[in-house]
């Protein structure tokens, strides 16, 4: 039997900082990764379409406040990589976060930057799983990725129109 990820598992390995096939690959038999994690999705979700306030959320958890903050912000960021219109944009929107958090953590050795890069080869990774899942190839989404605004890249080599 071939395992596969719904919207809600997906949201969790990004909210818990997991690759999608390490993720894939503790499904199945896995409590934590079959039943707490996404109930957790489900309970971030809730409390961000409800408005709850962040103790009412932490209490719900079992977290502090200041998890429970952190979970949603990551909330938000899982949501623009899941729900982004494309692989190609989801992988721009993870490696964007990516950068953005090397950034505020001070990108300012060869030690950070050879983190940044494996967060960039783990959402490399990311990419093929979502490409496989959906049965397309890398260059579908060429212009996707060379997107620049204001830029057409119809030149035929790679691109069919999506």
């Amino acid at each position: 039997m071939t395992k596969t990820m719904n919207r809600t598992h997906l949201m969790a390995a990004e909210i818990f900082n997991y690759s999608f096939a390490n993720y894939l690959n503790h499904l199945g038999g896995n409590e934590r990764f079959d039943r707490l994690m996404p109930q957790d999705v489900k309970t971030l979700e809730r409390a961000d379409g409800e408005a709850w306030p962040v103790e009412k959320l932490a209490r719900k958890l079992d977290k502090d406040i200041e998890i429970a903050q952190d979970l949603l912000r990551r909330l938000d960021d899982a949501r623009a990589v899941v729900d982004a219109e494309n692989p190609a944009e989801s992988f721009r929107n993870a490696v964007r976060q990516s950068i953005q958090l090397a950034m505020e953590a001070g990108l300012d050795d060869s030690e950070e930057v050879e983190k940044l890069v494996r967060q960039i080869c783990y959402r490399t990774s990311d990419l093929a799983y979502l490409l496989k899942a959906e049965g397309s190839s890398l260059s579908r989404y060429s212009r996707h990725l060379r997107r620049e605004p204001g830029v057409e890249y119809y030149d035929g080599y790679f691109d069919e129109k999506v």
